[in-house]
């Protein structure tokens, strides 16, 4: 005998269909986010081929005679390129001790109980609050001291102090979710913590890890206020204040801005697309209890 489903209630599927004046207004909103999404890039590409003399005039119409001359200049008549090898080797060490310490520190506050535990989460909690006005001047007086203004480490440095505690509580609350039977079975095989660490738990710790790996690229990649106080030479600037070399005390040069800008979004664009299918999953993980 062949059983049958039994039949929905009658006003199940009412309540499922959207009403007609509902999904207008949905897509409405949807449309309208949209467009506030994309108008300010396309502004920036459309504007970044344009002539010198279309930006100057403010013309809102449409490209007559698209051209790659503000890109020309920009990579050809200024020192973009070595403030990007400059910004891609702050940002790649920033990204890379950042996974290490954040991944090791929040390993550590979720699997051990140790004197002064709480301190260390109070420390990362607190840290995250102060803003980066408020920090410049005591890192910089402490770069200073050690002879380190206008080096790379200053930045690398600079940047781990915000990078870190937020990266760290984040993956405590990713290895939270990762059973602790795992470390049991590391220990009987006789590995160390470290080795269960390294062997076991940071394989499946790849979405955490993607997270804190994009977080720490683009926060140096994006940083104004450190690079500017702390970069002194124009062969050490980074993208973020070789920028602001385009913009004079009466004029902008809006042409070699907005081409710049254009270059710079790409490299965060390929990390974005590197790392997307892990941000759900790393950002969303310790959010509910298992």
């Amino acid at each position: 005998m062949v059983s049958r489903a039994a039949p929905a209630p009658a006003g199940a599927w009412s309540r499922d269909r959207r009403s007609p004046g509902k999904s207008i207004a949905l897509h409405l909103t949807l449309i309208a986010a949209s467009i506030v999404s994309v108008f300010p890039v396309a502004w920036l590409v459309l504007t970044s081929l344009k002539p010198r003399t279309v930006i100057e005039t403010a013309s809102v119409a449409p490209i007559d005679h698209p051209t790659f001359a503000n890109y020309t200049q920009v990579l050809g008549e200024t020192r973009f390129l070595t403030w990007a090898a400059n910004s891609v080797v702050v940002s790649l060490i920033t990204a890379v001790l950042g996974v290490l310490l954040s991944a090791t520190t929040g390993y550590a506050v979720s699997r051990f109980r140790f004197p002064g535990f709480r301190s260390v989460m109070w420390m990362l909690l607190i840290t995250q609050m102060f803003p980066v006005a408020i920090l410049i001047v005591p890192i910089y007086n402490l770069m200073a001291g050690l002879g380190l203004i206008n080096q790379f480490p200053s930045l690398v440095i600079a940047y781990l102090t915000s990078t870190v505690p937020f990266c760290a509580w984040m993956m405590k609350g990713y290895f939270d979710t990762v059973p602790t039977s795992i470390d049991e079975a590391g220990r009987v095989d006789g590995l160390t913590p470290f080795g269960t660490f390294w062997r076991l738990i940071l394989p499946l710790a790849k979405p955490g890890l993607a997270v804190a790996a994009f977080y720490s690229f683009i926060t140096a990649w994006a940083e104004v206020a450190y690079a500017t106080a702390f970069m002194t030479g124009d062969d050490k600037y980074t993208l973020a204040v070789g920028l602001s070399q385009f913009v004079g005390q009466h004029k902008a040069e809006w042409g070699l801005l907005t081409a710049s800008s254009v270059l710079i979004a790409i490299p965060a664009a390929v990390v974005f697309l590197l790392v997307q299918r892990h941000l759900v999953t790393g950002l969303t993980a310790g959010a509910t209890k298992a």
